[in-house]
């Protein structure tokens, strides 16, 4: 590290942001930082994503491969219907992806809404990890997810019940409306005020990952922007999307968003997670996105506490495409579990 790089690594979140804009985190001091970050060459960007779209794995890698794309999903439900049996048949999948192979890795979390995690943390039993990757992590989704319009006291009392049932991680939204407004200063107050409200009576935070549904920012240039701001009010992860809005993750928008978290832990030394969500459904769409980690971040970045595919039907492909490798030939959804 250079002398600046040491001295960003030792201070804190909050005073590393404060350092960076030249100030307190207000409108001006905010749109002065992020609208002087370099504009994206979209060309380019998208040229590089299909790039390194077209990437293969070699046979002997690809077995690494699948495996990995499997300890990495948080297999999900966020539906108006999930019931208890609903979230535990979910669980149990999570566990026992391929009850045929006893073999095939855990997934790295079950992401459910705030009211499902005590069933979660029920069913994981002895195997919910609490916040490692030793086992099987809760997610939770909060502030009044998907669509953010609440008040800041919701969405706060949302996030401190869920943790308080027992959720390791919460994925919280950001106010889009305020974002695109220009109220920067607002997005970042409500950031760091949800990740207050992570904290642990023991004094340990769930992680937070800040969801920018970037099918909602229009712009690369944005959701760079938002990048930086969530990275800058505390998010340990950035996520793309809720699944909710009908663009969801996309390999340049997910490269975008690579490239900030590793520029920030150049500048810093310090390292945030990127969670692609919604739409990644096979297991090649998949390999795309663990060839990019790779190039963009480096390998390292492969590990549930840096990175996470969202997911509700990406571990059936994988399944079936890993029991092809063992079997060499496809089984079939009837010998993968629907939920």
């Amino acid at each position: 590290m250079t002398t600046s790089q040491t001295a960003m690594a030792q201070l804190n979140t909050g005073e590393r942001a404060l350092a960076l804009i030249g100030g307190e985190a207000t409108d001006a001091n905010l749109r002065r930082y992020l609208h002087g970050i370099p504009g994206i060459d979209a060309v380019g960007l998208e040229q590089r994503a299909s790039d390194l779209g077209t990437r293969s794995i070699k046979t002997s890698s690809k077995k690494w491969a699948i495996d990995k794309i499997i300890s990495l999903i948080d297999l999900t439900t966020l539906e108006g219907a999930d019931t208890p049996g609903k979230v535990t048949s979910l669980v149990g999948k999570a566990l026992t992806p391929d009850a045929g192979d006893l073999s095939c890795p855990r997934v790295a979390a079950v992401c459910v809404y705030g009211d499902m995690v005590p069933h979660a943390v029920a069913a994981l039993g002895s195997a919910h990890s609490a916040g490692t990757d030793a086992g099987v992590n809760v997610a939770a989704v909060a502030t009044a997810f998907p669509s953010g319009r609440a008040s800041l006291a919701i969405k706060l009392a949302d996030v401190h019940d869920a943790v308080a049932a027992g959720a390791d991680e919460i994925d919280m939204v950001i106010d889009r409306g305020a974002f695109l407004s220009g109220r920067f200063g607002q997005v970042y107050d409500e950031i760091v005020a949800v990740k207050q409200s992570c904290r642990r009576p023991d004094g340990s935070f769930a992680h937070l990952k800040v969801i920018l549904e970037t099918g909602e920012l229009s712009t690369y240039d944005n959701v760079r922007r938002a990048s930086w701001l969530a990275i800058l009010a505390g998010g340990d992860f950035i996520k793309t999307s809720t699944g909710k809005v009908p663009v969801a993750a996309t390999l340049p928008v997910t490269l975008s968003m690579l490239e900030v978290v590793r520029d920030w832990h150049r500048l810093t030394g310090a390292k945030v997670g990127v969670k692609p969500a919604g739409g990644i459904r096979t297991s090649k769409d998949a390999t795309k996105y663990i060839v990019t980690v790779a190039e963009t971040v480096g390998e390292e970045w492969l590990t549930p506490s840096l990175f996470r595919f969202g997911a509700s039907s990406l571990l059936n492909d994988v399944l079936m495409q890993r029991q092809k490798m063992t079997s060499g030939h496809y089984s079939g959804l009837d010998y993968v579990t629907i939920d």
